[in-house]
């Protein structure tokens, strides 16, 4: 009877550990995006962050490189004024998000 508990309780630990490592994958790719630095002087800004659970990610339509961590970084040249940048990721599923950023130089 007790040989029946202990792998019924292991059986419960399996599914119950399978679940936690596959929600990440059910859940689709994820954009995290680092607060935004502007070098008024020289006119640079700079648009990092993660992306996590992806396989491509795209700028306005163009590719970003991503590491084996996520991790993205472009530096941009931007005109005076306000800026609406499209961040989409997508994974090896099909699945996509997009986000929208919009970025005001001085």
């Amino acid at each position: 009877m007790q040989f029946r508990y202990a792998i019924a309780g292991a059986l419960i630990l399996l599914v119950g550990y399978g679940t936690i490592k596959a929600f990440p994958l059910v859940r689709g790719p994820e954009i995290r995006i680092d607060p935004i630095t502007t070098d008024a002087n020289q006119g640079f800004t700079t648009l990092s962050g993660r992306a996590l659970h992806t396989e491509t990610l795209t700028l306005n339509g163009n590719t970003l490189l991503i590491d084996e961590e996520g991790r993205f970084s472009k530096i941009l040249t931007l005109p005076r004024g306000g800026v609406t940048f499209t961040l989409k990721a997508k994974d090896r599923f099909g699945r996509t998000t997009s986000v929208d950023k919009e970025i005001i130089v001085p």
